[in-house]
């Protein structure tokens, strides 16, 4: 009956329909299969990117809230003076910046962001996602720390301009405008414990609707002058962060 009535063109509402030839599924193809398969990368790009940040204390119930976010930002420009301090280093007036922190990150001309707490790792304690701005110019650094032995740990640093950024999970995802237009890159990072980073699980163009051509292309992803790979790239709106995460 099913078959005659769609001979017949029935077309009315709730009757099923014909959907059209299935497309054939088709394998990947291998190519150069005759190339002997690698066994180290060819390039180290800092995949697993750990450090402990030197010179700020940590209280010794752990509480990772207790750490003051101007210090822990006051802390990476006291060890990079080439990127910070010097007359011509190229994040100089983050420096002299940081002397408008006095009432707090977030205020004024503070270059520290609202620091957001969430636990990404995943043992029950709030993890710090802080962002700081790179001035001049209107790149942001996102860092992401935890506390593992009464030791504060950087375990994820990413330098771009961003239109987004978010917490979904114990994930931390960028988005930052691409030079094509319509299009963004998103970038996620996701907690990995063995190796007790937070590692790149996914790094991708995705379409975003019709806008114009960005009037600053961004440069090809390299290894930026701080402890982080950055896409370096060039304008966007300030960082968005998802209302899910509890701020500071």
């Amino acid at each position: 009956m099913l078959v005659l009535a769609a001979a017949a063109g029935c077309g009315n509402a709730g009757e099923l329909e014909g959907a059209g030839p299935t497309p054939t599924a088709v394998g990947p193809a291998r190519l150069w299969p005759e190339l002997t398969p690698a066994s180290s990368p060819a390039f180290e790009i800092g995949e697993v990117n750990t450090e402990p940040v030197k010179g700020v204390r940590v209280p010794a119930d752990g509480d990772i809230r207790r750490v003051d976010p101007v210090r822990i930002v006051q802390a990476e420009i006291d060890a990079n003076p080439g990127d910070y301090a010097a007359d011509k280093a190229p994040y100089r007036d983050t420096d002299r910046r940081m002397a408008d922190c006095a009432a707090g990150p977030g205020r004024g001309k503070c270059p520290v962001l609202r620091p957001y707490y969430r636990d990404l790792t995943g043992d029950g304690r709030d993890d710090l996602t802080l962002g700081f701005r790179l001035l001049p110019g209107k790149t942001t650094a996102v860092r992401v720390y935890t506390v593992d032995q009464r030791r504060l740990m950087q375990v994820m640093a990413w330098e771009d301009a961003l239109s987004g950024v978010e917490l979904a999970g114990r994930s931390l995802v960028i988005r930052s405008p691409s030079e094509v237009a319509g299009y963004e890159y998103r970038l996620q990072w996701t907690w990995d414990r063995d190796q007790r980073a937070m590692l790149l699980t996914h790094d991708e163009m995705l379409r975003t609707g019709p806008r114009g051509h960005s009037r600053h292309p961004s440069a090809s992803r390299s290894t930026s002058p701080s402890v982080s790979p950055s896409a370096s790239r060039s304008t966007s709106p300030s960082p968005s962060v998802s209302p899910s995460a509890s701020g500071g």
